[in-house]
Parts: C-alpha cells; structure tokens; sequence
C-alpha cells in the first residue's frame, strides 16, 4: 500500500521522502481541484445556484477535499473528493445533468492534454537529450509533469465508470428513463463495495492501464501533430 511505502521512504531517507510527497501531493490537489470545479461551474451555468453558495466554484483545494477520502487514497489507494452537492429542480434537464456529470472527467482529460503540450514545449526548449537523465530540477519537473498527465487520464477514465457515485454512473442514470433511472440509483449503495472489491481483486490495475494505453495513443496523435507544426 501507498502509506506503508511512504512511511518506509520516510524512515529510510526523509529527504527522498519529502520530494516523494510533493511530487505526489502537487498534481492530485490540482487534478481533484479541477474536476470538483468544473462540476459546481458546469451546475452554475445550467441555473442551479448551490455550488456556488456552498463555496464550491473555487480553486483552492481545501474546499474540496473529503479528510476521510484523502486519508483512503494513502492507505488503499482509492479516495475521494468532497462531493459537489447540486439541486436537480434546479436544471430540469436530463442532458444538461448528464454534463454536469461528465463536467468533470471531462476537465481531467483536458488538463492532460494541456499538460502533454507543456510537457512537449519544455522538451523543445532544452533538448529531449537532458530529460533522459532526469537529473537536477528540470528532471524533477519532468516527472511532475509525466504524473500530472498520468494521474488525470486515470482519474478522468475512473470516474466514468457506471459505479455509484462514480461520475459514470450519474451519465448513465440520466441517459435512461426515469423507471429505470431510479432503479439504477438504487445499487448507490453497493457502489463502494463494489470500487473494494475491485481493488482487493486487482481489477483497479486493469482499468488504470487501459488508462494508460489510451494514453499511449493520444501521446502518438498529438506528438503527430505537435512536431509536424514545429
């Protein structure tokens, strides 16, 4: 498990074990801040008021961090960010819901890709030679950068699982009728067994590199396109 390691780094080499954190703690603030954001800004521009008057269309991570949550990405490797609360009288509309769910896997996969071009930029800048040792800062930044697209494929394919409360599972929910809609809510509570089970089983690892695969292939399109302008 993630904590175990960590604690092992720490006892081992504290320094090694401090970059460690801010390698990891830097590009999941920034990529569950995003996501939380874009479903309370998606929510606000349909009419609906409450993200707003909750405090939710912020980037500060604190407002949308689950302690319990973040305290269970380190031990079992999967977490939570404090759920955007929305009222649906407020939007009345099926499809518009349906963005407001997809909002935010959505903002993760266009965060990767931004970063995929920065990534590229900063190796246009000093020579794709100099990242192969991944030395000094610019090697650090060059694994921040590596994880931050990482971890937003990840996060963006996980949550469209059709999985309660995963955002997959309100996608699926408001493209069925409203019989069968609310009978699909109904698993809700098997959802978070079902997420454990996955991981004790080993299924998460499947779905993390299917992650990676797409990812493979969006790195091959957009490297296509990129040096092709340059």
């Amino acid at each position: 498990m993630l904590l175990f390691q960590l604690i092992k780094l720490l006892l081992s080499d504290p320094l090694q074990f401090l970059i460690a954190i801010v390698i990891l703690i830097l590009p999941l603030l920034l990529s569950i801040t995003v996501h939380e954001w874009a479903h309370g800004y998606t929510a606000f521009k349909f009419g609906d008021p409450t993200p707003k008057i909750q405090g939710r269309l912020s980037f500060n991570p604190f407002s949308h961090l689950d302690p319990l949550g973040t305290l269970m990405l380190f031990i079992v490797g999967i977490g939570w960010a404090k759920p955007v609360e929305i009222n649906p009288d407020n939007i009345q509309d099926k499809s518009k819901l349906m963005m407001v769910a997809f909002a935010g896997p959505f903002s993760n996969f266009i965060l990767a890709i931004i970063f995929i071009f920065i990534l590229y930029f900063v190796i246009v800048i000093f020579g794709a030679e100099f990242f192969t040792q991944k030395n000094g800062l610019l090697g650090l930044v060059l694994v921040l950068l590596g994880l931050i697209i990482r971890i937003n494929f990840a996060l963006g394919i996980f949550n469209l699982l059709p999985i309660p409360p995963l955002d997959g599972s309100n996608i699926i929910a408001n493209l069925l009728p409203d019989k069968l809609s609310r009978a699909y809510y109904s698993l809700s509570p098997f959802g978070f067994p079902i997420l454990v089970l996955l991981l004790i089983s080993g299924g998460i690892r499947y779905i993390f590199d299917f992650a990676m695969e797409l990812q493979k292939i969006l790195l091959m399109f957009i490297d296509s396109i990129f040096f092709n302008i340059l």
